[in-house]
């Protein structure tokens, strides 16, 4: 059986309905950092593993909830997850190192408010960023991804376009 994932990031202390029904649908929920507020983790649907990193504008007490770096491996896929991480070829400083020596088979971030999943063959590895899904930032759509884990593979990878940034329904 598969495991059915969302991937969320930057909320900025911002969650809402439209967010929250497709959260309902899976297994886990991953939140790669700038989550902002408590309250966006205490919102997210009850009985879901969530796994999370802080980012750069979360406080010091997010910093002792949530590390920066998350590695685990889950339905045969190693992940590794941090807030700033860049994206290929141009990581952030130290990350490629990282991903080298973790050599995960996906490697999550966050940061950029843009959404983006490509493979990078000098790591070897699939690389996501979510986006946003919050209403800080020069983003235009906030998005988030929904993928399954199964015997390996990442597979059913969905884009979820959550609305314009700044339209509140």
């Amino acid at each position: 059986m598969p495991s059915k994932i969302a991937l969320i990031s930057d909320s900025h202390s911002y969650i809402d309905q439209k967010t929250i029904k497709y959260l309902d649908d899976v297994d886990e929920v991953w939140h790669a950092g700038d989550i902002g507020s408590f309250d966006v983790m205490d919102a997210l649907p009850k009985g879901k593993l969530v796994r999370a990193v802080f980012g750069n504008i979360d406080d010091k007490a997010m910093q002792q909830e949530y590390p920066e770096w998350q590695e685990f491996s889950l339905e045969g896929v190693k992940v590794l997850m941090t807030h700033i991480g860049g994206k290929p070829p141009r990581y952030a400083i130290g990350v490629k190192t990282k991903i080298k020596s973790a050599a995960p088979d996906l490697f999550i971030c966050g940061h950029s408010h843009i959404c983006k999943v490509e493979f990078d063959k000098t790591v070897n590895c699939l690389y996501m960023n979510p986006g946003a899904i919050g209403q800080h930032g020069f983003h235009v759509m906030r998005t988030m991804l929904l993928f399954d884990l199964d015997g390996g593979k990442v597979q059913n990878l969905r884009v979820v376009e959550l609305g314009k940034r700044g339209k509140v329904l």
